[in-house]
C-alpha cells in the first residue's frame, strides 16, 4: 500500500548527471539562481550591490531574464506588478543594508495588496552576524528584524546547503493564500564561496489551498437565500483568486447588488444591472449597504477606503469571506469565513438557493442617479472629461497602474476597469512613486498589451530615473503625468484644514524635455487633445511620456457629513 508521504520524485538521467558532475566554478550565488529557475522563475528584478555580486554573476550563467532598475524601491514595485499580473512569485534581488532598506515601502505595498514577491537579499559575512558592532559595510544589528513587520515571512540561509530549501519555503509562502512578499537572507561569504552542492534541479512546491469550513458556508448560504435585501462588497481578494465569474453567477442567483472596492476594480461588470460600481466614498452607497439585511463581503477587510473612512455602520448581518486571517472581523462583527474567495464562492454557488427580486436593478439605478446628481452639482466637468479621455484612449484589455494622485482618486470611484486584474494602484499602503515602475514590471510580464502608468508630478519625481530602465529594455509603457506643480491632494487637504498649504508646491522639471533626454518620446497635451495624444502614444511601441498640465479637484467627501 502506497501513501502520499511515501512518494519520491525520481531524478531524470540528466539531473543525475548534473548532480554527479556539476560544472566547475559554481558558488552559493549559483545555488540561488538555480533554485529560482527550478521553481519556475523566468524573470528577476533588482539591482546589484557589493555583498550580492555573486548572485548577479550567477545570472550570467543562467537563462533567467534580468530587469535591472535604478532604485531598489522601484525594483520592488516592478516585482509587485509582475506578481499581480502573472500570479507567480516575482524574484527581487537586493543587497545588504541601504539597498535592502530602500525596498521597504515597496514590500509594504506588496503585503497590503497580497502581491507575491520573493526578495532575496545578501547579508554581511557570517562572522559579522549576531548583532555585534564589527564595522562591516552596510552592517545592521539585525537586518531581518527590519522586515518582519512588513513581509509575510522571513527565511534565512546560513550555509550553502540551506539555500535551496530556504528559497523553496519562501516561494511556497509567497504563493499560499493570502499571497504576499517574503524575505530570504544569505551572508556574502556563503554566496561567494565555491560550492560542492549538486546543481539544483528539483523545485516542486505545493502552496496550500484554503477551502472554507462547510458548516460556515452552509449558514451563509441559508442567510443569503432567505435575505430580503442582500448586497455584496467585492474586494481585491476576488480579483486575486480569479473568482469574478463565480461572483457574477452568485450575484445573479441572489439578485444581490454588488459594489467593488478600489482593490477589487473589475471584479464585477461595470454596466451590469446589479452593479453599484465603485462609489464607496459616497453616502448614498454607504446608506444602501447599511440598509442590506445580509451583506456578503468577499475578499475585503472593510478598511478605511472600503468603508467610507470607517463611517459605514451595517445594520444587517455581515458575512465576511477573507483569506487573511488578521482581517477577519477586524472592523465589523460578522460570520467570518477564513477562505480563498474562489473556493468560498464555489461553495455558496453549490448551496445557495435562487432569489427573485425585480426591484434590485431599479434600486441600483436609484443610487447611481443620486451619485451622479451629487457629482454634477460640484462643477467638476474638467475632471470627468480627463478621466473619460483616459478610458477612451486605453484599449479595453490593457492594464493600467495608478499613483497616489487626484486623477487616481477619481479613477477609484469612477473608472471602468473593463476586466478584472487590469487596474492597479498603490492604495494598499498609499506610498508615492508606484505607477511607473509597476507598469514596467507589468510590461515585462506581458508584452502583448500596452501598459499605462498615471502619476502626478510629485509622484513622478520618485521614479523618474526608471525612464532609463524603460528605454534600456524597450518596455511598452506610456506614462501620463498630470502636472499641477506640487502635491495637489495635500495642497487641497491643507487648505481645507488650515486655510493655506505649506510645503506642497514643487517647482518641477520640463517632463517632456526630461523624457527626451533619456531617449523616450514625450508630448505635452491638453484636456482637449488628451484622448488623441494618449491613444497615439499607447499605439506606438516602446516607452513614451504624455504630460498634462492641469489642476484637478476631487469631489466633495461625504464621510464628514
Amino acid at each position: 500500500m502506497t501513501h502520499d508521504h511515501d512518494l519520491v520524485l525520481r531524478p531524470t538521467a540528466a539531473q543525475t548527471e548534473a548532480a554527479l558532475n556539476p560544472p566547475p566554478g559554481r558558488t552559493g550565488g549559483d545555488l540561488v539562481v538555480e533554485s529560482l529557475a527550478a521553481l519556475g522563475a523566468t524573470t528577476v528584478f533588482g539591482l546589484p550591490g557589493q555583498h550580492a555580486l555573486a548572485v548577479f554573476d550567477a545570472l550570467r550563467r543562467s537563462d533567467l531574464r534580468y530587469i535591472g532598475l535604478r532604485v531598489e524601491n522601484n525594483a520592488g514595485f516592478a516585482a509587485d506588478a509582475y506578481g499581480r499580473v502573472t500570479g507567480e512569485a516575482a524574484p527581487l534581488l537586493l543587497s545588504t543594508g541601504p539597498g535592502a532598506l530602500t525596498s521597504l515601502a515597496a514590500l509594504q505595498e506588496a503585503r497590503a495588496a497580497s502581491a507575491p514577491v520573493l526578495a532575496v537579499c545578501s547579508q554581511v559575512p557570517t562572522p559579522g552576524l549576531g548583532g555585534g558592532r564589527h564595522g562591516h559595510l552596510h552592517e545592521l544589528p539585525d537586518q531581518a528584524a527590519s522586515f518582519r513587520g512588513v513581509v509575510k515571512s522571513v527565511h534565512t540561509a546560513r550555509t550553502q546547503s540551506q539555500i535551496p530549501s530556504a528559497i523553496a519555503e519562501a516561494w511556497t509562502s509567497a504563493l499560499t493564500v493570502p499571497h504576499g512578499p517574503v524575505w530570504v537572507e544569505i551572508p556574502q561569504d556563503v554566496l561567494l564561496a565555491e560550492t560542492s552542492v549538486p546543481v539544483v534541479s528539483g523545485g516542486d512546491t505545493f502552496p496550500e489551498e484554503l477551502p472554507p469550513r462547510p458548516e460556515l458556508t452552509a449558514v451563509a448560504a441559508d442567510l443569503l437565500t432567505r435575505a430580503e435585501r442582500p448586497a455584496i462588497v467585492a474586494g481585491g481578494g476576488v480579483v486575486r483568486a480569479d473568482a469574478a465569474k463565480k461572483l457574477r453567477q452568485l450575484a445573479e442567483r441572489l439578485q444581490a447588488p454588488v459594489v467593488t472596492t478600489y482593490g477589487g476594480k473589475g471584479a464585477f461588470p461595470w454596466t451590469h444591472p446589479l452593479s453599484l460600481q465603485s462609489w464607496l466614498e459616497d453616502r448614498h452607497t454607504t446608506d444602501f449597504l447599511e440598509d442590506a439585511d445580509v451583506l456578503l463581503v468577499v475578499g475585503s477587510g472593510l478598511g478605511e477606503l472600503s468603508s467610507n473612512y470607517h463611517t459605514f455602520a451595517p445594520r444587517g448581518r455581515v458575512i465576511q469571506i477573507e483569506a487573511d486571517l488578521g482581517k477577519l472581523e477586524s472592523n465589523h462583527p460578522a460570520l467570518g469565513v477564513h477562505a480563498d474567495a474562489r473556493l468560498a464562492l464555489q461553495a455558496l454557488l453549490e448551496t445557495a438557493g435562487e432569489r427573485t427580486d425585480p426591484s434590485a436593478p431599479e434600486r441600483v439605478r436609484a443610487v447611481l442617479d443620486k451619485v451622479r446628481d451629487r457629482i454634477a452639482a460640484q462643477d467638476l466637468t474638467l475632471e470627468q472629461d480627463v478621466l473619460a479621455a483616459v478610458r477612451k484612449a486605453l484599449p479595453p484589455r490593457a492594464p493600467s497602474f495608478w499613483d497616489m494622485t487626484i486623477l487616481t482618486y477619481w479613477a477609484w470611484s469612477a473608472f471602468d476597469a473593463k476586466a478584472p486584474g487590469t487596474m492597479h494602484s498603490a492604495q494598499g499602503a498609499g506610498g508615492l512613486g508606484y505607477a511607473f515602475p509597476a507598469a514596467l514590471g507589468a510590461a515585462a510580464a506581458d508584452p502583448t498589451h500596452p501598459v499605462l502608468a498615471v502619476s502626478g508630478d510629485g509622484g513622478a519625481l520618485y521614479s523618474v530615473a526608471e525612464l532609463a530602465t524603460a528605454r534600456q529594455y524597450g518596455l511598452n509603457v506610456t506614462w501620463l503625468i498630470v502636472d499641477d506643480g506640487g502635491y495637489g491632494i495635500l495642497r487641497a487637504y491643507m487648505t481645507d484644514a488650515f486655510g493655506q498649504p505649506t510645503a506642497t508646491d514643487l517647482p518641477g522639471p520640463d517632463f517632456v524635455a526630461l523624457a527626451e533626454s533619456f531617449g523616450v518620446p514625450g508630448v505635452r497635451t491638453s484636456p482637449e487633445t488628451l484622448e488623441t495624444d494618449l491613444a497615439k502614444a499607447l499605439a506606438a511601441p516602446g516607452p513614451s511620456v504624455v504630460v498634462l498640465p492641469a489642476v484637478l479637484r476631487t469631489f466633495a467627501p461625504t464621510h464628514t457629513e
